[in-house]
């Protein structure tokens, strides 16, 4: 099969994945074989290959966004999941016996793995999965729009829950990417009035598209104080510009899982009982939740397809802003 293989971090430009023939992996006890058919292309796909973050071991697969069918069985898995379309977040696996996994936390979890990171992803033809972790996918969602909602979607509705988003408040979203633009579609359907911020005039026009009440940038006056927001970009200047938009009792969830250094701001931006959190991860729940919730609303992501072959240049299309919405690759033509 193919498959593209970093095997050292350098920036996107200097191309560090490799497209090789490897051998079909064989899945063992509670693992499935996964015929891959499309598998979305995140930023933290990019933080990967460019060594913001190190995986535990390398050569590694990129790519935990992927829509697939099971293709085989391993021991000890039950018959009815052969042939099924199923989704692979970025939550892999977790222990389930420490007191995170017991309280539900399992995206908390000391040994949690992550795919494309602690094991191969889906940047392949075919990939091995969990068999207790595989999302059940919406028939009503076709592969290409379900891509982007396997990391995209389950972080950003984990993001408004931990804004403690509530239904008609006003949300601020920092950044409109890939993200950003899924989760806008919830805060719509819950009838939330939503202002963009975002350096990138092609997104403020797709923010707006898709019922934002306002876009501008980061340093732009809100016309009104939110009362909650989100950032997406992975910029720590952005968060004293979005603490000092914000109401008192407000809440701001950061949504990066890398980000620059946050500068040394004054206290009055936090005072007034603000919460400032981090977002880290997500939990198997969070993705059945959402999943069924994109299917009621329905959720419509923007997508842009590439050829597997073409990977390398997808991650520089997401570094450089130059797609609205999420870059999708498609292993097996004809299969969207």
């Amino acid at each position: 099969m193919k498959a593209w293989r970093l095997y050292n971090p350098a920036p996107a430009e200097n191309y560090p994945l490799r497209l090789e023939d490897v051998p079909i992996p064989q899945p063992g006890a509670g693992q499935v074989l996964l015929r891959v058919h499309v598998c979305g292309v995140c930023h933290t796909d990019l933080h990967t290959v460019e060594g913001d973050i190190t995986p535990p071991r390398y050569p590694i697969t990129p790519g935990h966004q992927v829509v697939a069918t099971v293709a085989a069985l391993g021991e000890g898995v039950e018959e009815t999941w052969l042939g099924k379309r199923v989704g692979v977040p970025w939550f892999y696996s977790a222990c389930g016996e420490c007191e995170y996994c017991r309280r539900g936390e399992e995206n908390l979890c000391p040994q949690a793995r992550f795919t494309g990171f602690h094991v191969d992803g889906g940047y392949a033809e075919y990939m091995l999965a969990e068999a207790r972790y595989l999302l059940p996918m919406p028939e009503s969602i076709p592969h290409e729009q379900a891509a982007p909602l396997l990391c995209a979607g389950i972080i950003g509705y984990r993001s408004l829950r931990k804004a403690d988003l509530q239904p008609g408040e006003r949300l601020g979203l920092f950044g409109f990417g890939a993200s950003a633009h899924l989760a806008i579609q919830v805060a719509r359907y819950w009838d939330c009035e939503v202002y963009v911020f975002t350096r990138s005039p092609a997104h403020r026009q797709h923010a707006l598209a898709l019922g934002a009440a306002w876009a501008g940038g980061a340093e732009d006056a809100a016309p009104k104080p939110l009362d909650r927001a989100v950032i997406f970009a992975p910029a720590g200047g952005i968060v004293p510009l979005a603490l000092e938009k914000l109401r008192p009792g407000g809440t701001l969830a950061i949504n990066a899982i890398h980000m620059t250094p946050i500068p040394e701001m004054p206290y009055r931006l936090i005072y007034g009982e603000r919460t400032l959190r981090s977002v880290a991860n997500a939990t198997y729940r969070d993705g059945v939740e959402f999943l069924q919730l994109a299917a009621e609303i329905p959720v419509r992501a923007t997508t842009q397809l590439y050829a597997l072959e073409d990977a390398p240049q997808a991650l520089l299309d997401v570094k450089h802003s130059r797609i609205n919405g999420e870059a999708v690759l498609l292993v097996r033509s004809g299969m969207v």
